[in-house]
């Protein structure tokens, strides 16, 4: 149904990854990639629980923040790329700081989401147990909220793989996404094919990871979920 260079058989992909690797290339694009990944999501992640956290907790703070915070999620994410590039130059700055957009807004969306939607009861058994202000947030709305803000995480990794790939778009000569473009530019669509299934393969172990991780922190929940298989 179709030529090899449009959907290379299996064997083809196989052989290009193997030369990608033997020559060092292959190794070189993931380590790279998943560095600004792992910079990236880190970066755009603490902004979001710091904002998040203070938006969802302070109602002038989210007057004051959240009408911009909404309007900048809805730019696309090729307007980001240039604009970084002209602010931080071609190097490892722009790239980083585009998958730190990528990572942030939803786990800041899911974390305001999760502290708004905490149950009012539960703030007020913690008031009949004399709890502070700042004892209820650590105790009560924090852990009521953690689900949401793992589910954010898990999003914001996501956004981070999509990012990042955009990010090699533009002035990068290592990384996944620019073994895509120049793979793109020599007509070789198998390199296309071991990049893609890479990206696809590291995607969903970060997916996994932050997974399990949700299993073990959230454990005490008794919901469907939950249950065992």
């Amino acid at each position: 149904m179709f030529q090899p260079y449009q959907l290379p058989p299996p064997p083809l992909v196989v052989e290009a990854a193997v030369s990608l690797w033997q020559r060092g290339l292959l190794q070189g694009d993931i380590a790279i990639t998943c560095l600004r990944v792992a910079l990236g999501f880190a970066l755009g992640a603490v902004l979001a629980v710091l904002l998040g956290t203070l938006t969802g907790f302070w109602r002038k703070a989210e007057e004051a923040l959240e009408p911009t915070l909404q309007a900048l999620r809805t730019v696309p994410t090729l307007a980001w790329a240039p604009l970084l590039l002209l602010w931080l130059g071609i190097d490892e700055a722009p790239k980083v700081a585009l998958v730190a957009i990528g990572a942030f807004f939803p786990v800041y969306v899911n974390l305001v989401a999760g502290i708004k939607g905490v149950d009012r009861k539960l703030i007020e058994v913690g008031r009949v147990y004399d709890l502070s202000d700042a004892q209820i947030a650590r105790r009560v709305i924090l852990p009521a909220s953690l689900p949401d803000l793992l589910t954010g995480l898990r999003l914001g990794a996501t956004q981070a793989w999509l990012f990042v790939v955009v990010a090699e778009f533009f002035g990068s000569t290592r990384g996944l996404g620019f073994r895509l473009t120049d793979s793109q530019l020599e007509t070789r669509v198998d390199l296309m094919f071991v990049a893609l299934i890479v990206l696809a393969v590291l995607g969903k172990i970060t997916d996994s990871i932050i997974r399990a991780v949700e299993r073990r922190v959230l454990a005490w929940r008794d919901t469907l979920g939950q249950m065992p298989a």
